[in-house]
């Protein structure tokens, strides 16, 4: 594995180099290496000569990117996660208030799979401190309280530097503060993301402002400004598919009717490919014996698990539908498999037919939900990755090549149909209005009891299948 350092810098000639030591010799846990990425933002002394002196000796660790003008350091930061090649990320300031000595306690948790994100608090008492400026400190306390009002967390130093992260999930957020407003809104859009956040206790040799210490009131506004923006934003992804799903994590009413539906067919051993964030792992894992929920996609695994940590049935396991080796585990164990919203993402959907088949006991049943219609294929499927939307006549014919007799193709969803279709093909979205979806949410009970009746195709096609 690598750890990628990212280190904002502007105008630090004075400590750049010394710094860079500190980091290049700094310990890391066993089999971890190291590479780090300076951002230089538009300094205008000799702050980027010298990591240029010092990229030349060690090319293969030290990576040098400038900025033409001062644009903040939350610009910085989003210049250099975008570059970052590890799988855990860490900032690291470019002066020597924060010690580089102190990585393998921030890396412990992520490295033992407990946690997502690490902050380094500098008020969690048991290394050095330096004492320094009450009315700074005071801010920093009134900031972190706003953040964690905002976020519904309980950190005591959301401003700190030492934020240690998985990187793909960081890099998964948009950043849109260039400067130290880059502090809250990451912490906020974790935690909306449900990301696993942990604080450990550091050291801190804080500057006066005399010594260089850039951040200040202006600063303190704005981060305020910031927190209230993300408070009530809903910009926690950059990619429109996975804003979609979590759009639908937020209606139970919804996922219940979905769970209702299949739940009669649901056996005590339980295999669900394509999980996601559980939406409804939730609703089917109460009672089952075995329940195995799986994805490809480690930022789902892990919200899943922060999701349904009480739940002792419960296996995470990471697989891909469409690879024989990720069902060898599971191999004849399972009396049902249930694959919603998945096969229409898959171009080998024969493959995956048959490891379904593979790991069902005989007489097993899968339970495969794909959308129907390709004639209501539009810019929101392309936008989630779907392949095609089925017709009853595919899906019959594809579960049967794969060795199921098929016993039931339920209709499911008419409802939201015109919705889709306006949405997707009319309008162009590519993402669900989150308002759309709350006014749907509150008339599930009425969709449920009139599904059946509607003049239309449904927007999913349900299919009970049997392994022969």
């Amino acid at each position: 594995m690598t750890l990628s350092i990212l280190m904002p810098l502007y105008n630090e000639e004075e400590f750049i180099g010394a710094i860079l030591e500190r980091v290049l010799n700094a310990p890391l846990p066993e089999g971890l290496d190291r590479e780090i990425i300076v951002v230089d933002d538009g300094s205008s002394d000799g702050s980027a000569a010298a990591v240029e002196a010092f990229a030349a000796t060690y090319p293969d660790t030290v990576r040098l990117i400038r900025h033409s003008r001062n644009r903040g350091k939350g610009a910085a930061i989003r210049t250099a996660l975008q570059a970052a090649r590890g799988e855990l990320s860490v900032i690291q300031d470019a002066d020597l208030e924060y010690d580089p000595r102190e990585y393998p306690k921030l890396l412990k948790p992520l490295l033992d799979g407990t946690a997502d994100v690490v902050y380094g608090s500098r008020f969690l008492m048991s290394g050095e401190r330096r004492v320094l400026y009450f009315w700074h400190a005071l801010a920093n306390h009134l900031l972190t309280l706003a953040c964690n009002v905002a976020a519904d967390l309980n950190l005591t130093d959301m401003e700190t530097c030492y934020k240690a992260f998985r990187t793909a999930l960081v890099q998964s957020i948009p950043i849109r503060s260039d400067r130290f407003g880059i502090e809250p809104e990451i912490t906020i859009k974790l935690a909306k993301r449900q990301a696993r956040i942990y604080e450990t206790a550091i050291s801190y040799h804080g500057r006066t402002y005399e010594e260089g210490k850039k951040i200040g009131f202006k600063d303190a506004i704005q981060a305020l400004w910031v927190i209230l923006r993300s408070w009530v934003g809903s910009d926690i992804y950059t990619d429109s598919g996975q804003e979609i799903l979590d759009a639908f994590a937020h209606t139970p009413k919804f996922n219940r009717w979905m769970a209702d539906t299949i739940r009669p067919y649901v056996g005590k051993r339980v295999l669900e490919i394509g999980a996601g964030m559980g939406n409804l792992t939730r609703q089917l894992i109460a009672g089952r014996q075995l329940y195995a929920a799986t994805d490809i996609d480690d930022h789902h695994m892990s919200r899943l698990r922060v999701r349904l940590h009480h739940r002792l049935n419960l296996q995470v396991w990471k697989c891909d539908a469409a690879d024989p080796a990720d069902f060898e585990r599971f191999a004849g164990q399972m009396d049902t498999v249930i694959c919603l919203n998945v096969l229409e993402h898959i171009p080998d959907h024969h493959q995956a037919l048959r490891n379904i088949h593979s790991v069902l006991m005989p007489g097993g049943r899968a339970i495969l939900l794909v959308p129907q219609d390709q004639k209501i294929y539009g810019v929101m499927d392309e936008a989630l990755g779907h392949v095609l939307r089925y017709s009853k006549e595919q899906l019959r014919s594809r579960a049967e090549d794969a060795g199921f007799t098929v016993e039931h193709i339920l209709d499911f969803n008419r409802a939201s149909r015109p919705g889709w279709w306006l949405n997707g093909k009319v309008l162009q979205k590519r993402t669900v209005s989150r308002l759309q979806l709350r006014l749907f949410e509150k008339l599930v009970w009425l969709w449920r009891r009139v599904d059946g009746r509607l003049p239309w195709p449904s927007v999913s096609i349900i299919a009970i299948c049997v392994k022969r």
